[in-house]
């Protein structure tokens, strides 16, 4: 037990305060240089205790000097509100704490106005997964995510049913053939896509974004890893749907599900940490750290945002227009929203930056696609304008279990048996990404009634994914 690894709650109870002080603390303790546990918790004490000893001290010098700076620092905090404002959960007993709590954090935000939680809302990094978050005049890096403009497309093409029983060998082949997966990966010089998506205003306007810009032609039309995924699957019409001019039957489709790659990721890590430069705000919310929209950041990041969601779309469109050329279709209709990001918006009549952080825009009559999992259904939906939820649904099932917990307890022989059960071919994927590992989508649909109306169900496959491990959202 001596070598037992130091956590926050030990330091918290020497008397550490929850702040960066914890952070500094533990990054110290990866050295140990020697020490036992309890020789190091003692040290920590006789720091916190006295930190002006420790000014000199090769080890316990940055934590000492942030202790005894400590006062000062606090000042310079941006203060909280006392109390959360109070906002909506949907399907509130299938959310875990954790998304709960950094709700709870989000809604004492001084610019926080409304908020909500979808019922597929997990814990993420600042605002959790399914949760929307409605502020006044100001922009969240990590309220909009790391995968800036993740989205959902959907292709309907004119070919019923029976087509992929028949050509399923053809259209695996076109998926291998058409798509590229993986965190990191891109195509070489001959292989590359060109879009008009590369003459964004925002290459030339901003030095930092310009310098990312051969990066973003290289993994134009990919994928990333993780959930991302390129699927055939069946398009079902219980009825027919005037305003798509779809009539009630059973068609091939194509559904994609992917962002903006590095760019995005990049654009991301950069505008958090000038974002958590300028805007101090206490330990607990430090990674909802704001940008002023009439601040020079503010605008820059809003202008790099909107090109990372217009280069997530680019990807998407390439990727179809490539696989409905090899299929040899035409479209009955083509059918695209996003998440991860954010949008100028009325509610409640005065104008907010809405950001929808692993939600779907669900105002009334905007269509958008829900999906479940690899072998469960996905679905073509209506929204319904909720006020209540500021005009959002979520965007998926939500994840049930970590991937770590995924990896370590799901069974490969029981994701076989689901896969044949309902006829689905994977290709690529891991143990991380199981249907097993999400939430019901029918129980999440249910608890969501009130926000959207199903328009068509599509069940899923073929499916291709990453195989290489990728962990990119």
């Amino acid at each position: 037990m001596e070598n037992k690894r130091i956590n926050g709650y030990d330091l918290i109870e020497l008397g550490f305060p929850e702040n960066i002080s914890l952070g500094i603390a533990l990054q110290i303790n990866k050295q140990r240089l020697g020490f036992s546990r309890e020789e190091m918790l003692a040290k920590y004490k006789a720091v916190l205790e006295n930190p002006a000893e420790f000014m000199t001290d090769n080890i316990f010098k940055p934590l000492a000097e942030f202790l005894q700076n400590m006062a000062a620092q606090s000042e310079e905090l941006i203060a909280l509100k006392d109390s959360n404002d109070a906002y909506v959960v949907f399907g509130e007993e299938h959310i875990e704490q954790g998304a709960r709590d950094q709700m709870n954090t989000a809604m004492r935000l001084p610019v926080a106005v409304a908020g909500a939680l979808m019922p597929d809302a997990h814990q993420g990094y600042g605002l959790p997964i399914g949760g929307v978050l409605a502020t006044r005049n100001a922009v969240i890096p990590y309220g909009v995510g790391v995968d800036i403009g993740c989205r959902m497309a959907l292709s309907i093409f004119d070919i019923p049913e029976s087509y992929l029983l028949t050509h399923h060998d053809v259209l695996k082949q076109i998926l291998m053939d058409n798509t590229k997966f993986g965190a990191g990966h891109g195509f070489l010089k001959n292989e590359r896509s060109n879009h008009s998506v590369l003459d964004h205003a925002a290459f030339t306007e901003n030095t930092f974004v310009s310098t990312l810009k051969d990066k973003a032609w290289t993994q134009l039309g990919s994928s990333g890893g993780g959930n991302h995924f390129v699927e055939f699957g069946i398009m079902e019409f219980d009825q027919g749907d005037a305003d798509l001019a779809i009539e009630k039957g059973r068609y091939l489709a194509l559904l994609t599900h992917s962002g903006s790659r590095g760019l995005g990721a990049t654009i991301a890590d950069h505008y958090t940490k000038v974002a958590m430069d300028n805007c101090k705000l206490p330990y607990m919310a430090r990674h909802l750290a704001y940008l002023d929209l009439d601040s020079q950041a503010g605008q820059e990041y809003w202008l790099a945002m909107n090109l990372a969601g217009d280069y997530a779309s680019a990807c998407h469109e390439i990727i179809h227009e490539k696989i409905r050329k090899a299929v040899g279709a035409e479209l009955l209709a083509k059918i695209e929203n996003h998440h991860n990001f954010a949008w100028k918006e009325k509610w409640n009549n005065q104008e907010v930056i809405v950001h929808r952080k692993g939600a779907t825009p669900a105002s009334k009559g905007t269509l958008g696609i829900i999906p479940g999992s690899m072998a469960t259904p996905g679905f073509l939906v209506r929204g319904k304008g909720e006020e209540a939820s500021i005009n959002s649904a979520s965007h998926g099932a939500g994840r049930l279990m970590s991937r770590t917990k995924a990896v370590k307890t799901l069974n490969k022989y029981d994701l076989k048996a689901m896969l044949s059960d309902h006829g689905v071919t994977l290709l690529g994927a891991g143990m991380d990404e199981a249907p097993m590992a999400y939430k019901d989508i029918h129980t999440v649909m249910e608890a969501q009634r009130d926000l959207v109306d199903t328009i068509a169900t599509f069940h899923p496959k073929i499916v291709r994914m990453a195989d290489d491990g990728s962990k990119e959202d």
